[in-house]
């Protein structure tokens, strides 16, 4: 009996503090403080493995959830290399050979470079807010930040690549601190983890992330964040494969 009052007052407290908010609208905030109507930016990506450390510079320009582009600025092996997403189709362009591939959605799930983020996690093939179901499952405070958790499942027939997600989004700003990743046996693949809070023009966001995949000691990938600005003036025809090819 005491259990299922305390039971129920945990639930009363949640639907009280999210003040008439949903699990999913808290998501899609999320998204919309990360991405805006459009931005551009300037990453940094370090690779550590136990034998090795590489880092990648990049920039980055989107417009809403459907647009995307990454174009490599370093190390020189790999610059000039372009990833474009365009609603539901993604492209590389890989200058060295002169050749336009149009990615899968087989590969969303690979890994991106060689780093621990995987296709998807850097052009947001899939919604978080219209692929999955959300429930809130708990609050609690990371690195001091308070945070609703909310649980994230594949709605059926949904063609994504994790069985299960857990994000933590901050009550204030509605950024994402902290993730994990589970495979389609809810066995945890990655975790996630911002910090660095930092203003970007209009708004606050982590600047730096940093994923770890479970099983494999000693690799991680860090994200820095650099110079985000928002509702800038990109349109959608920027988004294009002949744009690919001359973007600096």
């Amino acid at each position: 009996m005491i259990k299922s009052i305390q039971t129920l007052s945990l639930i009363c407290l949640f639907s009280l503090s999210i003040q008439a908010q949903t699990p999913k609208e808290i998501i899609q905030k999320s998204l919309d403080q990360v991405n805006g109507k459009s931005s551009q930016g300037e990453m940094e990506m370090t690779i550590v493995r136990p034998r090795y450390t590489r880092t990648m510079t990049m920039k980055s320009w989107s417009l809403s959830n459907e647009y995307f582009m990454i174009y490599i600025t370093g190390p020189a092996r790999d610059k000039g290399q372009v990833f474009l997403k365009r609603q539901t189709d993604m492209w590389n362009w890989i200058p060295n050979i002169s050749r336009m591939i149009k990615l899968p959605p087989s590969m969303m799930g690979q890994n991106w470079m060689g780093s621990d983020f995987t296709n998807d996690d850097l052009v947001k093939m899939n919604s978080l807010a219209e692929d999955y179901t959300h429930q809130l499952i708990n609050q609690e405070k990371v690195d001091g930040i308070d945070c609703y958790q909310i649980e994230l499942i594949p709605k059926p027939n949904s063609s994504v690549i994790w069985g299960k997600i857990n994000l933590w989004v901050s009550k204030d700003g509605y950024y994402q601190m902290k993730g994990e990743y589970f495979d389609e046996d809810f066995d945890l693949v990655n975790t996630m983890e911002a910090s660095e809070i930092t203003q970007f023009d209009d708004r606050k966001l982590p600047a730096k992330m940093i994923m770890t995949p479970i099983n494999k000691p000693g690799n991680q990938t860090i994200m820095i964040n650099k110079n985000l600005k928002f509702s800038t003036d990109l349109q959608e025809d920027f988004f294009s494969q002949q744009n690919m090819k001359r973007v600096r």
